[in-house]
């Protein structure tokens, strides 16, 4: 793998190139960059993927939403759909996309919408009525055509940018100088107990500027699975015959919660779209087992297999400390925020 990358350096290096001159221009005003007079922020990360943006954003959504009339706004990666689309009864997964799907279906209380044209996107939802009074821009880091008020930058532990590299030698969108634009980084899915020497070693080799805040939050699992009828507790999960599926970038700690002895583990590529063979085969296991995947899965997988076979494990972003700070500094900036300045 190390011999791989180095053959693949110099082409990292026209990446960077390419990449630097882009930023370049649009910081200094040759490309336009956007904004409107709602808060806007930007959840996402330098990285390809992996990184937990789908919990910290429905941190997000929880936070903000009992108050405020919130929407995200997605690109909606794979879906079969063209342009922007609100979520709306007749929406799925193939129309959304898997992520903002769910969380449609968990949040009805806030809109869902998708276009790959930011810009246009926000527009679409600011005129609505009544229009939204905070967007969460979900995986739109590196969307400079749209300048949100806030940005929140997330690397995965034992992952961090500062370790990595630009494509296609590492998984790098960008140089690592892009994290600057961040307000707060999270190191995300850490271990529960991550030592502070460990913290202060991670905030040492990303390396913050002064007015930047690093914060270290880790993946709480629920203490049950969930179908569309019933739910079955972690301790009766444990002795369960379970079939256990995942199509996300790092399926590895959801294998390991669940898994025990005799359990069949099935990996597939991020935002998988199941085919009709591989629905047969998880059918046919769940003759004798029960099948939990990811919430993500779930949404693509839900209608297609037994409903009284097929569950899912809900996950929430926990902070290891300081997230009263944390949601500070996002109220005080919705709160005082009449625009994206």
């Amino acid at each position: 793998m190390k011999f791989l990358r180095k053959l693949l350096l110099p082409f990292s290096l026209i990446y960077l190139l390419v990449t630097a001159v882009r930023n370049f221009l649009y910081d200094k005003g040759y490309f336009k960059s956007y904004s409107f007079d709602v808060p806007v922020i930007a959840i996402g990360n330098l990285s390809t993927g992996g990184t937990g943006k789908t919990p910290q954003t429905e941190y997000l959504i929880r936070l903000l939403s009992d108050n405020y009339r919130v929407a995200t706004l997605s690109r909606g990666y794979k879906r079969k759909s063209k342009g922007f689309v609100l979520g709306s009864t007749t929406s799925d997964a193939n129309i959304l996309g898997d992520e903002p799907f769910q969380f449609y279906q968990k949040f009805p209380q806030i809109r869902v919408a998708v276009d790959a044209d930011r810009k246009n996107g926000i527009e679409e939802l600011l005129s609505l009525s009544p229009k939204p009074q905070i967007i969460l821009l979900d995986d739109a880091y590196q969307h400079r055509r749209v300048k949100a008020g806030l940005y929140i930058l997330l690397t995965a532990y034992g992952d961090i940018y500062a370790d990595d590299f630009l494509l296609p030698a590492g998984n790098l969108r960008e140089g690592r100088i892009g994290a600057d634009r961040a307000e707060a980084i999270i190191v995300t899915k850490c271990p529960p107990q991550l030592s502070e020497n460990m913290k202060a070693s991670i905030i040492k080799k990303l390396s913050p500027k002064i007015s930047q805040k690093v914060y270290f939050t880790c993946i709480e699992y629920d203490n049950a699975v969930y179908s569309d009828v019933h739910q079955i507790d972690s301790e009766e999960v444990k002795k369960t015959p379970k079939v256990l599926v995942a199509g996300i970038a790092k399926p590895k700690p959801f294998f390991e919660h669940l898994q025990q002895q005799g359990d069949e583990l099935l990996a597939y590529p991020d935002h998988h779209d199941f085919t009709e063979t591989e629905l047969a085969y998880l059918e046919r296991q769940s003759i004798e087992r029960i099948i939990i995947t990811t919430e993500k899965d779930y949404v693509r997988l839900r209608g297609k297999l037994s409903v009284n076979r097929l569950f899912y494990l809900p996950i929430k972003s926990r902070f290891l400390a300081d997230a009263d700070k944390f949601d500070k500094t996002i109220l005080d900036y919705v709160g005082q925020s009449t625009g994206n300045r």
